[in-house]
């Protein structure tokens, strides 16, 4: 059996797909764009949030009540790779990508559900 410490060592040694998504409503198109440190665990966490009406996100969270799951689609916009043996500050690399796909798509108003930048 493992040690603590040695199951602590190998979770830091885990890979985890990091990148940015976009949450698609399928009847009008209006997308939420966000980033994560794990793609493969947020779509769940997100989707349990909407379902029990709790995400942050009010337009976003009233229209997935009204419309139901099933009239949106959770899509990769793009990933960031983890490189062995580096320091990186992936969360800033994160900011970087998604910022550029907030200006690519400019999801606010009636395009989207992100809050437009001050």
């Amino acid at each position: 059996m493992k040690t603590r410490k040695e199951l602590k060592e190998e979770y830091k040694e885990l890979k985890f797909r990091m990148g940015v998504f976009q949450i698609r409503n399928l009847d009008n198109g209006k997308v939420y764009v966000d980033s994560t440190t794990n793609i493969n665990s947020i779509y769940n966490r997100l989707r349990l949030q909407l379902n029990f009406g709790n995400h942050p996100n009010e337009a976003l969270q009233s229209d997935w009540k009204l419309l139901g799951e099933d009239h949106f689609k959770f899509e990769v916009l793009g990933e960031i790779e983890q490189k062995d043996g580096t320091q990186t500050d992936y969360a800033k690399e994160l900011k970087a990508l998604e910022q550029l796909w907030l200006d690519k798509l400019k999801p606010y108003g009636e395009k989207g559900y992100n809050r437009e930048p001050k």
